[in-house]
């Protein structure tokens, strides 16, 4: 089993109901809802584009899939996770983007918001305890001949290249999009998530995700508010 620490919003939020018909797979309740009528631009092969991004599920990653470090159990986990989440407030994002990063598309803040790099920095520290090291394999796996130094130095220490000030939140809704396809399916995002596009979003939840048997599908196992006051 590996586990991961996600921000998603609830099960019956607007957009994780449109986001799971967008991936094809709801990550709360594990059925796979109906992708809803083909709009214009998508094609055939717009279901395999979302091959990767559906098998973790809609979300935003504070803290990626980690193995339990041996002596540690995932009850241990729920319990530091809900002790931390009544600490810290909840976060804003202003307004939601579509924005490309690389080759994939993502809903983002659009700007580095401190609250947002803060609470996953916490959460990145806080829960180090319960990681087991990466294999050899899941190392290779993150291409590190493509890292800066900054990085690579992240991954040696924290099993993952994108923390701290290399943090971005970002809820992904594609896996690597073609060049010559990139338009077409930022023009069919757009139309599929206008509703939330430009509108704010609250931060005011940590999801523990787990993958039972790996290479599976990951699906939620508890949520816990952010019930922190805010200063």
């Amino acid at each position: 089993m590996r586990a991961a620490i996600y921000f998603s919003p609830p099960a019956d939020h607007p957009l994780s109901l449109r986001a799971a018909a967008w991936l094809g797979r709801d990550p709360w309740s594990g059925t796979h809802p109906d992708h809803g009528p083909a709009g214009r631009n998508e094609t055939p092969d717009t279901g395999a584009l979302t091959a990767e991004p559906r098998r973790y599920g809609f979300h935003a990653t504070l803290k990626p899939p980690f193995r339990l470090a041996e002596g540690r159990e995932t009850e241990g986990l729920r319990r530091e996770l809900a002790e931390f989440c009544r600490d810290r407030p909840p976060a804003l994002i202003p307004a939601l983007r579509l924005e490309r990063l690389g080759a994939f598309f993502a809903l983002t803040p659009g700007e580095v918001l401190p609250a947002l790099s803060a609470l996953a920095a916490g959460v990145v520290r806080d829960f180090e305890g319960f990681r087991a090291p990466p294999s050899r394999e899941e190392i290779a796996r993150r291409n590190t001949e493509r890292l800066t130094p900054r990085q690579r130095e992240n991954l040696a220490a924290w099993g993952y290249p994108y923390v701290f000030d290399e943090f971005r939140f970002h809820m992904t809704l594609t896996g690597p999009v073609p060049e010559e396809r990139r338009e077409s399916i930022e023009a069919v995002l757009r139309a599929r998530f206008a509703d939330f596009i430009g509108q704010p979003l609250s931060v005011d939840m940590i999801c523990l995700f787990v993958e039972p048997d790996p290479p599976g599908d990951f699906v939620v196992d508890t949520a816990f508010p952010l019930s922190g006051r805010l200063d």
